[in-house]
Formats: C-alpha cells, structure tokens, sequence
C-alpha cells in the first residue's frame, strides 16, 4: 500500500510559519518607537476615562443572555424541522408539538418563579393588592 504522502503538507506549515514570522519581524522593525507618557493612557472616544472598568452587572443581564441562546437555538431546530416538513410527514409533525409543548412549559416555568420579572420588586415578594371592602 502506498502511504500518503507528508512532505506536501510540512512545506504548507513551512510555508505558513514563514509568512507569520515575517509579518511579524517586518512590523517590529518598521513601526514606530515612542514612549510618552500619553502613549500608555488609556484614551476611548476623546474622554478621559473615569472610574473602573470592573462593573458589576446584575445577573439578570446574564439570565437574558442564556435564555436568547436557549431560545436561539430552539428556532435553529424549528427552522431545520421547516425545511424537512415532506420527509419527515406526521412524524415529525408529532416531535415538533411535543418539542413545542415542553418549550411552553419551560416558559411557564420560568414565568413562574420570576426568572423573567424585571421589576424593582420582583412580583412573589410583593405585598398582595388591597381589594374587596376595607374593615374599619
């Protein structure tokens, strides 16, 4: 049996070692030397910057975050279940409303314990609403 040949692809990674160090050494000795002190300022936008940059976000911008991908995804699978709908027939009909069903009870889940409630006090905690006859 013949075995494939190697060389082709060691002179490609030569080959590509080659371009990266050069790219690399020409751009060490044609750029540009300066060292001021406004050279290591941090500088965005004209403004100088004030404060840190380490700010804490609420987990609620993350929560947000994992649910667009959830539910991302999700459409990618309901987008490839449209594209096969002939082949796949009542079949596939049957996995999509079950697929369907358990997103809608994810989503009543959710809903239900207050992932989704973004108010300033989240809607379990709140006090009940006063309604009916007021006892004097």
């Amino acid at each position: 049996m013949d075995e494939p040949a190697i060389w082709p692809a060691l002179v490609f990674v030569a080959g590509v070692l080659a371009v990266v160090a050069g790219q690399i050494g020409v751009s060490y000795f044609l750029g540009e030397r300066h060292h001021e002190r406004a050279t290591d300022e941090v500088y965005e936008s004209g403004l100088p910057v004030t404060g840190s940059s380490r700010i804490r976000f609420p987990a609620h911008f993350y929560l947000i975050a994992m649910f667009f991908v959830i539910f991302d995804l999700e459409a990618a699978f309901l987008l490839a279940w449209a594209v096969a709908v002939p082949e796949l027939g009542w079949a596939g009909y049957a996995e999509v409303v079950v697929f369907v069903a358990v997103l809608i009870v994810a989503w009543a889940y959710l809903l239900r314990v207050g992932a989704l409630d973004w108010g300033p006090i989240p809607r379990h905690q709140r006090p009940p609403e006063a309604g009916g006859s007021a006892a004097s």
